[in-house]
């Protein structure tokens, strides 16, 4: 009896191990009061989760942001709704209105719509998540997990495939995207070679060092893989002047830097080194650049990376890990968010602290005096007056 007890409370203990490895701790920085978090504005989306990232057209007018159920969608701001703009995948059903705009069915008619786990159908129905503008020709540019690199003009639409490998090795897991307005060329994310978006834990737990950095030549259309063996490499953002690309590094909580010009070109660097577990990274009009933290990094799961071999025990226990993480997220601590100087020093600090209102922050976007706040795991985009 206490031996099926015990191989009973295992997977339990083990499955809580990977819980508190994305819990909370106390920040060493002041983060936002009640009254603060309060001025916070939650901006509805319906029939889907998850605003992963926003872009701002050539014109001003957006966000765009990225949802659970494969579409892009529109925020207008004078009539305050949503729209539907684009969808990455041809299994979407969507039709084009008399004014040539795009309308996504919300319903399950597709199996992608309606209110149900769209985690299991991401692979399906796309699951976009970076985008950026080309502001020269007001394409969209966007990063699917599933889908590889796409482009939509800029009416919407379904988006069209423009790269799903590099050399010879297909995307798996698709993630981030800046473009250099300059030159057009598109720097973007593949953060395993091995594994899925839906089995995103594994990329941590299993320590895989797949992950690319890669650079898209739109004169060429050739993609090259500029940094290999990267440990679930997400976020990416230009420098200003275009010189080094940032690059966040999801599994060992940094964020690096890669020289693309001057005499340092080449070079990889640590930027920062983080408390939590960094997603995207977008530069702020004020100088520096915003992180978004997923969760923080807690002391059990420095004993998890100093010991790998108990990462592959979890993943072979005979359960959901990504499911039990999920359930028990209400439990964790609120979203975060840092801005980093030039010189990657923390001097902002953007926190939910109590978890009353943001969970899983995947990005922060500073436009016209505002903060557009990302999550993964949210019904709402966030939206706060600096």
């Amino acid at each position: 009896m206490a031996t099926k007890f015990l191989f009973m409370a295992i997977p339990l203990l083990l499955s809580t191990l990977v819980i508190v490895m994305f819990s909370s701790e106390t920040s060493n920085l002041e983060p936002l009061s009640d009254a603060e978090v309060s001025q916070l504005n939650e901006i509805p989306i319906v029939g889907a989760i998850g605003p992963e990232s926003f872009a701002f057209d050539s014109l001003g007018e957006g966000p765009y942001t990225s949802l659970s159920d494969g579409r892009i969608i529109k925020w207008q701001g004078d009539k305050q709704i949503w729209i539907d703009f684009a969808v990455t995948s041809p299994n979407r059903v969507f039709v084009l209105t008399s004014s040539n705009k795009l309308r996504v069915t919300i319903s399950n008619r597709d199996g992608c719509g309606g209110p149900h786990d769209h985690h299991q159908m991401e692979h399906v129905c796309g699951r976009p998540l970076g985008s950026c503008f080309d502001e020269t020709h007001g394409d969209l540019y966007i990063a699917d997990a599933y889908m590889g690199l796409l482009r939509v003009g800029p009416e919407g639409g379904l988006a069209t495939k423009i790269a799903t490998h590099a050399q010879g090795i297909p995307f798996r897991f698709t993630n981030s995207l800046d473009i250099d307005q300059s030159s057009g060329a598109i720097y973007f994310t593949d953060s395993s070679t091995q594994y899925q978006r839906r089995d995103y834990l594994s990329v941590v737990l299993s320590g895989d060092k797949s992950g690319r950095l890669m650079k898209y030549d739109t004169a060429s259309k050739q993609v090259t893989a500029l940094l290999k063996n990267l440990t679930f490499p997400n976020g990416v953002a230009l420098s200003k002047d275009g010189s080094f690309v940032l690059l966040a590094e999801t599994t060992s909580c940094r964020i690096l830097r890669y020289w693309i010009k001057t005499s340092k070109a080449g070079a990889l660097e640590v930027f920062a080194q983080l408390q939590g577990f960094p997603d995207n990274i977008k530069r702020s009009p004020r100088g520096g650049y915003w992180v978004g933290i997923n969760s923080k990094r807690e002391k059990l799961s420095e004993l998890l990376f100093s010991y790998p071999w108990i990462g592959k025990v979890l993943l072979k226990l005979p359960l959901d890990i990504t499911k039990v993480q999920t359930a028990l997220a209400k439990y964790r601590g609120g979203g975060l968010a840092v801005r980093l100087s030039e010189n990657g020093d923390i001097v902002e600090v953007f926190e939910d602290r109590d978890g009353n209102r943001l969970k899983s922050i995947s990005e922060v976007m500073e436009k016209d005096g505002k903060l557009w706040i990302g999550s993964i795991d949210l019904p709402f985009a966030g939206r706060y007056k600096i």
